[in-house]
């Protein structure tokens, strides 16, 4: 009566097995790491490791192993003291065209990394660091465009003769009052085909013989909407690229609702040091090259010393190549509207595709038509901050760059969208992100912001750790004394219950939080609601008169139902938290959803499993129930 198939014994044991697979990196620990990454080059060069090695002997620092991990060197240490005389020494020796990042490294062993078995991550609450909640000024990004159409759209007119008197500004548009009825057609047609992203709409009465047309130019909602998505993103690039200046292990950097980026970076303590990060100015410029057929050796010269020819400037090249521009600005990076990369259409090489605004694009125009064949550069600028270590104390220190990213040959004509070939892949995307990443598109305020020491945060995951083991203990002591065999039973799966969530939060690599230990300790209590419904079922069954097995089988088939709906009704409300909550609200809702789904495998299959093993093949007077 009370047996399972071999199938279900198959599964049971297979889940255990898994479960606990995943779940054991999470018992090895960390170690003290440095991670190593260059600054611009997604890959470290080989030659580094052979200088980090003859640094640590040099140094007397001993490391456990140095592993290169998608591009970036791994140095683990065997103490926080030797970790940060590395730190220092490796600024010291590789220079800032390396990103020299302080790390926890997980001691998780080979053999089960093969199996793609990793710790779980921890949260902020529980590594301590720093908490951000940047608003972007999505209505001061559409206010801008309108500026910028509201200066460009004029002078459309003025080349073409059409008097105008600028009008009144709104929050999406603005318009225009022009001076005779007769170019009013004209001046449709000249916006229209120029500006589609704009509704132009003609205000205009024909039989009052003094009234003058009124054009009322605004952002349609698709405009306006595009606007808002490429603010975000592009501020989301470039805070990422200012945040990774940091150094930081597993910084976040992720939109919150419509207008809101949160920033976390574990580890770090210095709140000033950050916002002036965030705050820092970046921008591009487009510079024709110098075009004389020895501007290559005019460059050398004057970059041993020499004279530069007048209206132009020396700059250096990405690769350390000396480079003449001219002092002309073709256009800059505030006027850029957007880039991405990708690949020619005819030629198939990897591409950066620019976009430009309406002024700086008939910039662009007037330049390449009239410079075919010559250089064009762009020039990045931007103030870095950045931090030294000097003798384990952090020293911030501020530099200016302005650096040659691109350099290439003008094949034709254009004007507001171009693209630049001539690179690789690698190459291709960073340029791009560079484009996007050079100046925030719309300004941020720092709306929250919140400090967590890494001594909280190790007491946070001491006191989790002790709430989910002293429930874990009630709990078991309780059903143990209560139940006899069959709350020892009950113990056993609440145990593998235990491991499971951690081993699925492992696998999710989902960012286990303080919340999210709440929602452990919730349901440790929940998961032996179930077998609590069985075994009393189960003593009422047996209190009918009925036989031990019999009992048994009515106790489990008849508390089914009621489980189901208690744990379906508790896993929809953990849903809609996870669905319409923030960040803690989420992690509570991660780990209870997690545990209520691995509850009813455990308390209901699992129990009974080891119920049929136990009494299944024998003849019972009495149950120890």
């Amino acid at each position: 009566m009370n047996r399972y198939s071999l199938w279900t014994y198959l599964l049971v044991l297979f889940v255990t097995l898994a479960g606990t697979l995943y779940a054991l990196p999470n018992l090895y620990g960390d170690d003290p790491a440095v991670l190593i990454s260059h600054a611009d080059d997604p890959t470290v060069p080989e030659a580094t490791e052979r200088r980090i090695q003859a640094l640590l002997d040099r140094e007397g620092i001993d490391s456990r192993s140095i592993d290169a991990e998608q591009g970036k060197l791994l140095v683990r240490v065997t103490n926080e003291e030797d970790q940060l005389k590395l730190a220092d020494a490796l600024t010291r020796t590789l220079g800032r065209d390396f990103i020299i990042a302080l790390n926890l490294a997980p001691r998780t062993p080979d053999w089960l990394k093969s199996v793609g078995a990793k710790p779980m991550t921890l949260g902020l609450d529980l590594r301590g660091g720093l908490h951000i909640l940047l608003e972007v000024d999505l209505p001061g990004a559409i206010a801008k465009a309108v500026e910028r159409y509201a200066t460009d759209i004029p002078r459309l007119l003025r080349e073409d003769r059409i008097r105008y008197r600028r009008g009144e500004t709104m929050s999406n548009g603005f318009t225009l009052e022009l001076r005779r009825a007769e170019d009013l057609d004209k001046a449709l047609e000249l916006i229209s085909d120029e500006y589609n992203e704009l509704k132009v709409e003609p205000q205009y009465d024909a039989s009052d013989a003094g009234a003058r047309p009124l054009l009322r130019l605004t952002l349609t909602p698709e405009e306006i909407k595009r606007i808002e998505e490429f603010s975000i993103k592009q501020n989301l690039t470039t805070i990422r690229n200012r945040v990774n200046e940091l150094g930081v292990a597993e910084p976040l950097v992720q939109r919150q609702g419509r207008d809101r980026i949160v920033v976390q970076l574990p580890g770090v303590q210095d709140t000033a040091q950050v916002k002036v990060l965030l705050s820092a100015t970046a921008t591009l410029e487009f510079r024709p090259v110098y075009a004389q057929p020895d501007e290559a050796s005019l460059a050398r010269s004057a970059e041993a010393g020499g004279a530069t020819p007048p209206g132009t400037r020396l700059y250096m090249s990405r690769d350390g190549m000396p480079i003449l521009l001219t002092d002309d600005i073709i256009a800059t990076g505030d006027e850029l509207v957007d880039a991405s990369s990708g690949f020619d259409s005819q030629s198939g090489e990897p591409a950066v595709f620019v976009t430009l605004d309406g002024a700086a694009a008939k910039r662009m125009y007037e330049f390449t038509e009239k410079n075919v064949g010559n250089r064009m550069a762009v020039v990045f600028k931007e103030t870095k901050y950045y931090t030294e270590y000097n003798e384990g104390e952090e020293v911030r220190k501020k530099e200016r760059v302005e650096e040659v990213i691109s350099d290439a040959v003008i094949k034709g004509v254009f004007g507001k969208r171009f693209q630049t070939t001539g690179l690789t892949p690698a190459e291709a995307t960073r340029l791009s992100v560079l484009l996007r990443a050079g100046a925030l598109a719309a300004p941020v305020d720092i709306v929250e912001e919140r400090t967590i020491g890494p001594s909280l945060g190790a007491d946070n995951v001491e006191q989790g750790r002790n709430a989910v083991l002293i429930g874990f203990l009630l709990v078991v002591l309780f059903m143990a004394v209560y139940y006899k065999v069959f709350g020892l039973i009950a113990n056993l799966a609440l145990l593998m219950n235990l491991v499971l969530i951690i081993a699925v939060l492992s696998l999710l690599q989902a960012t286990l939080t303080l919340p999210g230990i709440a929602g452990i300790v919730l349901t440790v209590g929940m998961a032996v609601d179930a077998n609590v419904l069985i075994f009393e079922r189960i003593r009422e069954e047996l209190g009918s008169g009925n036989s031990p097995q019999a009992s048994i089988s009515g106790g489990y088939d008849k508390a089914f139902l009621t489980i189901m709906d208690a744990n379906i009704t508790t896993l929809i409300a953990a849903l809609v938290l996870f669905l319409f909550g923030t960040g803690p609200i989420k992690g509570f809702a991660v780990t209870l959803s997690i545990g209520i789904v691995t509850s009813m495998f455990t308390s209901i299959i699992g129990t009974r499993s080891v119920v049929n093993l136990v009494y299944g093949n024998r003849k019972l007077k009495s149950l120890s129930v």
